[in-house]
């Protein structure tokens, strides 16, 4: 690997690890709000959360270069305050990812929750437990398979991304150029050697985190078995 390959791998990690940071911070309470709510918002917020799925990344990546604009509110306000555009730069590629990743950290998350039964929630809210007392040491553990899964899942779907990577960072050397942009760099210029390189190191870190994951699924498995 070249050093501009290298930087582009660490760059690429960097961005995943703090995607995947704000997502719990920011996923956590959602996941927990739309496992508990009837309220009549709840069919429209489970809806936005999960469109990046099944929306194209250029679409998601389009509108967010439109507001990362200094002619409109959003962009400017942040031009204003920090002297510097979020479009094709790295800290507008952390609010893209984190839009993007969204609904692959909270699913899991949310699926965790509802699983609880509430009638532990309940003994122990009678039993004095404070709120975060309840969520570190009763939720947490109890859901913790969901948090695993999309930690994984966030921090790998980063790792993978592209298109909207492309539309808002654009193709900038020790700024936005992560490794999915480097592979379509090689192809593009038919140097097909560096794309095998770059393209069998995210093969083997997904197919690693795979197996680990469907590892951990099956050790769970038996544990649960064993247990009853």
């Amino acid at each position: 690997m070249t050093q501009d390959d290298l930087i582009s791998l660490w760059l690429t990690v960097k961005l995943a690890s703090i995607t995947t940071i704000w997502l719990i911070l920011l996923g956590t309470p959602i996941a927990w709000w739309l496992s508990q709510t009837k309220s009549i918002w709840r069919n429209i917020v489970q809806p936005l959360v999960a469109l990046p799925i099944v929306l194209p990344p250029t679409v998601i990546g389009f509108y967010l270069l439109i507001a990362f604009s200094p002619e409109h509110f959003f962009g400017a306000a942040w031009l204003n305050s920090t002297g510097f555009s979020l479009a094709f730069s790295f800290p507008g590629l952390v609010i893209g990812s984190i839009i993007y990743s969204l609904p692959f950290f909270v699913q899991p998350v949310q699926v965790s929750f509802q699983s609880i039964h509430k009638e532990i929630v309940e003994t122990a809210e009678s039993l004095g437990a404070a709120p975060l007392d309840r969520f570190f040491n009763l939720l947490l553990p109890i859901a913790k398979k969901g948090f695993l899964i999309g930690i994984c899942l966030s921090f790998a779907h980063t790792i993978g991304e592209f298109g909207i990577v492309l539309m808002i960072g654009g193709n900038i050397p020790n700024e936005t150029r992560l490794i999915s942009i480097a592979i379509f760099d090689q192809v593009e210029i038919l140097n097909y050697e560096r794309a095998h390189l770059l393209s069998g190191v995210l093969l083997i870190f997904s197919f690693l985190l795979l197996a680990f994951l469907y590892r951990l699924d099956n050790l769970w498995a038996q544990k649960k078995n064993l247990s009853n």
